[in-house]
């Protein structure tokens, strides 16, 4: 079963959901591999408690927690910003307690204003928050997600752009520091995601389940700054991606961890159909991945 869910595929859940662990108990139920408990700007909950809980609830399946979330802009000094940085730092500590190596989130970036503008201020908190990671063997992986922000101008995130990549990276060579990828923030740009594998996948630490559909009717007709969406977010296997030569290309790149689903941004399967299209897109992600189960050579 190990060289199959090298790669596993699971799905993310709020951490301050009312109930996470019976949340949980019926993901395992369907067959998820892993989860990935996430908290949106603040993070205020016994984490202590909420590990034990979520162990509870997957008890002797073959479910892990990769990785945890702590998602907003630790980089500002408005209360609510200095909360999200209290919950990197406390995620990071307490990491150990869920069996998680990895924290992702977005970067933060000082508002309005240029990438270049955000250095400084990178450099500064994420230079800290490395060196807390490292001394508890913990990495920190920047979700590419722009948040309708652009290279001029933005609230949450800089990390969003291969320039930009390159930019943080030489900022701070630390090793446990990279990237929580997915194809669908690329497709967002009309940017081709598998190149991106070949030449970032050593700074995968993560990858999301969530994809792209670029309507290119609509590109032809209104452009990408007109009235009617040029791309739809989807969950796998309704978007754009080959998801058979994402897994093939991050194997071959030697990615070991988690494909974590990001649902709740699928235009046609939410609110009922949330869960359907999220066990759709499980499954799905088995097979291309080879299958949900492992099956040994012969002797």
């Amino acid at each position: 079963m190990k060289a199959l869910k090298d790669i596993r595929i699971g799905t993310m859940i709020r951490g301050a959901l009312k109930d996470p662990s019976g949340y949980v108990r019926e993901l395992v139920k369907l067959g998820f591999e892993s989860v990935e408990p996430f908290f949106w700007q603040t993070m205020d909950a016994d984490l202590a408690k909420l590990a034990r809980e979520l162990k509870e609830a997957i008890g002797d399946a073959n479910v892990t927690i990769d990785t945890l979330g702590m998602f907003g802009n630790p980089l500002e000094e408005t209360d609510i910003d200095r909360r999200t940085l209290a919950g990197w730092e406390a995620l990071i500590d307490n990491a150990h307690l869920f069996g998680a190596k990895t924290i992702a989130g977005f970067t933060g970036r000082v508002r309005g204003k240029p990438i270049e503008e955000s250095l400084s201020r990178y450099k500064t908190v994420w230079g800290a928050l490395a060196k807390r990671a490292a001394d508890k063997g913990v990495r920190l992986a920047f979700e590419n997600c722009a948040m309708d922000g652009n290279w001029s101008s933005g609230d949450w995130n800089i990390a969003h752009n291969p320039d930009a990549w390159e930019l943080i990276f030489n900022a701070l060579p630390d090793e446990n520091i990279g990237l929580e990828w997915e194809p669908c923030h690329q497709l967002v740009y009309l940017i081709d995601p598998i190149p991106q594998i070949r030449k970032w996948a050593p700074k995968f630490f993560h990858v999301h389940g969530k994809d792209a559909t670029v309507r290119w009717d609509v590109i032809r007709e209104h452009g990408v700054f007109g009235k009617v969406p040029f791309v739809q977010m989807r969950s796998p296997g309704f978007g754009d991606s080959d998801w058979t030569r994402v897994i093939s290309e991050l194997r071959l790149a030697g990615y070991k961890g988690s494909i974590d689903i990001e649902g709740w941004h699928d235009p046609v399967y939410r609110d009922e159909l949330e869960l359907t299209g999220q066990v759709h897109a499980l499954n799905y992600l088995k097979n291309c991945r080879g299958g949900a189960e492992f099956i040994p050579n012969p002797a």
